[in-house]
This record gives structure tokens, sequence and C-alpha cells, in this order.
């Protein structure tokens, strides 16, 4: 099994028992092999759950190289990759669950936790670093009045710190969806997340 971060705490490191365990109760006789699942996709207890994904698994569960596009767009439409979720993907592509748990805890843009309905990335690189991102993050967090990668408590944001964003010129910079935000200064990221709380209550 990968080496997993601590957050992630024991659920996920349980996960393979647990898949194990759902694999065999959910094929029919002659379809279990250790390593695999060969269980016919309509015999999953969990394909109502999951129907969104349905058709991007049919259309790339075959493909070569696809466990990554098809990650993205379960954690697109759910928001993170629950336990449950990946093992249903490892099921439906034919793959041991330590691959898919594999990818999704390599990889830093994937979540296994769920976070509020605006995730905001705050940009801990060295250039942003220099210029305050320490003071932005604790102004941040008095703000938000939660820790990293909590969610807040009307659900709207969660923060989370990553290694760069790639706009250094903006530095120090957050983004917020698909917006970035430069040359944060602790008052004028403070005034954000009140400009979306304000555009939320009127929604």
């Amino acid at each position: 099994m990968p080496h997993l971060p601590k957050k992630y705490g024991l659920r996920v490191k349980n996960m393979i028992y647990w898949y194990n365990y759902k694999r065999r109760e959910a094929s029919p006789p002659g379809h279990f092999r250790k390593g695999v699942n060969q269980m016919p996709i309509n015999s999953c207890k969990c394909i109502d759950q999951w129907k969104e994904l349905q058709p991007i698994l049919e259309r790339r569960r075959h493909e070569a190289g696809a466990l990554i596009p098809v990650l993205q767009e379960a954690q697109k439409l759910y928001g993170h990759l629950s336990i449950d979720l990946m093992a249903y993907i490892a099921a439906q592509m034919n793959l041991a669950p330590a691959k898919v748990l594999g990818v999704a805890t390599f990889y830093t843009q994937f979540r296994l936790q769920p976070v509020g309905k605006h995730l905001i990335l705050l940009c801990q690189g060295t250039a942003c670093h220099v210029n305050g991102s320490a003071a932005i993050e604790a102004a941040l967090l008095d703000e938000l009045g939660v820790d990293e990668n909590e969610i807040t408590a009307d659900g709207l944001f969660t923060l989370t710190n990553v290694a760069c964003l790639g706009c250094c010129s903006l530095s120090p910079v957050m983004m917020i969806g698909e917006t970035a935000h430069g040359s944060l200064t602790p008052d004028t990221a403070r005034q954000i997340i009140r400009g979306i709380r304000t555009k939320e209550a009127k929604a």
C-alpha cells in the first residue's frame, strides 16, 4: 500500500480491506480473482449512486492511461474522491484498489476529503512566501474561523495551501475557483471573502 498522509486517517488506510469485502459480496460466483475485479458493471449495488460518472467510465475504462482523467472527472462531479467512489472506480476499471488509491494520494490535485463550495488555494511558493503569504494565511483563517482544509460553518469555504500556482508576478496570490486574486494584503484577502459571502447571501 502506498504511503498515506496522516491527515487522511485510518479509513483510507483500510480501503483495500473494505474493497475486497465489498467485491466478494457483490460479485457473482466465479467472478472474483485476487488483484482485479471482474464483476459485471450492472451487478454493482452502488451503480445508481455514481450514475453521473457512468458514461465516462463506459467510454474510458478500457483506455490505457485513462485513470487520471476518470479521477479528474469524478472529482469534478462529486467534489472529492471518497473511499466508496475510489473503490467503485477500481471495480469498474478492473484495477487493483491500491493503484487507484496510489494515484489519488500521489497527485496534489486530488482531494480525499469534502471541501466548501468555494475552494481557496493559497500559494506558498517562494515568491509568495517572501511577499507575505504567511500573513495572508493568518488573516484568511481568522476571517473564515476554521483551520486549513476545514469547511466553514456555512459550507462556503475551504482554505488549502499549495506549493505554487504559477502566478509569481502576482504574489502573494490565491485562486478561488477559476479566478486568481493577486498582490494580496491581509485586508484585501478579507474583503474578497466578505464579498463572496455577500453575493451568496443575495443569491
